[in-house]
């Protein structure tokens, strides 16, 4: 006799779980969260909490009780030293003295970078990377490093180059008047060709080169092909070094800072802005004042760089 036999239940494996693209992606954003996060501490405590600081102490300000003669005390007092800020003439002569002195100096550093670049890429790739290696030293230099080394060129009493000078009769000083400004912008300029030069040169590298063997068929010449085909092509680079060294203008401290020490009376405390809020924390004592002009110092720059920035871009594209 035939027995029915029911059919055994077989055991099938549950389906798997299908993450959600929104979980998924919320996965996605806390791993990423993760990874930012050791920068994002560093940034928050070398930048956000030093800010925030400042611009607490920056409504503060230090009084003397009684007539004068009593201990000072910090009080709170809003915003006054940044409407003090707005009508003192020694700290906006700073930042105009400086404005003017980098609209030369840029310019003179960045046409020679520029120059340097052009030369670079008409020639060898073994004797370009032999002569980026040259012009990349002073850069590679730390600014205090070379600043001291300058400071022993231009000094009245050691100098090797004024004691040729006078062996020869020719009797000069690298200080006094515009004789200030030029021995600041040689070093500025000799610290910023190197860097400005790589990548100028990177910049002509990536263009594609074409555009040269076109320009050559058309019976152009090789300063032509520099000046119509490749300089038009990297305004964008050209831009971006003008700006970083305008905000480098303006945050300009070490250099003159050593200067000062052999001609304090070419370069007074506020031949700079750095140089006048330095003055103004650590030696008149003034903190919160000091703190208070940092914080406009870099709202001018931003300001400043900014408009630069859309100005040439606007002009060259």
């Amino acid at each position: 006799m035939s027995t029915l036999t029911r059919p055994s239940a077989v055991a099938t494996d549950a389906p798997a779980r299908r993450t959600s693209p929104r979980r998924a992606g919320k996965r996605g954003a806390y791993k990423g969260l993760l990874f930012m996060l050791p920068f994002l501490i560093g940034f928050l405590a070398t930048y956000v909490l030093p800010i925030a600081y400042a611009f607490g102490q920056s409504l503060h300000e230090k009084k003397s009780s009684g007539i004068g003669f009593g201990p000072t005390r910090v009080v709170f007092t809003g915003f006054a030293n940044f409407s003090a800020i707005l009508s003192d003439g020694t700290f906006w002569a700073g930042v105009l003295r400086t404005l003017l002195f980098g609209s030369v100096q840029i310019v003179v550093m960045l046409g020679i970078s520029l120059v340097l670049a052009l030369l670079l890429d008409g020639v060898a790739a073994r004797a370009v990377r032999f002569f980026r290696a040259g012009l990349l030293v002073p850069y590679v230099i730390p600014g205090v490093v070379s600043t001291l080394i300058w400071l022993f060129l231009y000094s009245p009493t050691a100098s090797p180059i004024l004691d040729v000078a006078d062996r020869v009769g020719a009797h000069f000083t690298f200080f006094g008047g515009l004789n200030t400004y030029l021995s600041l912008g040689n070093l500025l300029t000799w610290q910023g060709i190197g860097f400005n030069m790589i990548l100028i040169s990177a910049s002509l590298q990536a263009l594609p080169r074409e555009l040269y063997e076109a320009a050559r068929l058309d019976g152009a010449k090789e300063w032509r092909i520099a000046w119509s085909v490749k300089v038009p092509n990297i305004t964008g680079i050209l831009v971006l070094t003008g700006m970083f060294s305008l905000i480098g203008r303006l945050q300009l401290f070490a250099e003159p800072l050593f200067l000062r020490y052999v001609a304090p009376e070419s370069i007074s405390t506020n031949f700079t802005p750095m140089l006048e809020i330095f003055d103004r924390a650590f030696k008149t004592g003034d903190f919160q004042y000091a703190a208070a002009e940092s914080l406009v110092l870099a709202v001018v720059t931003g300001i400043l760089a900014f408009v630069f920035y859309r100005v040439t871009h606007r002009r060259m594209s």
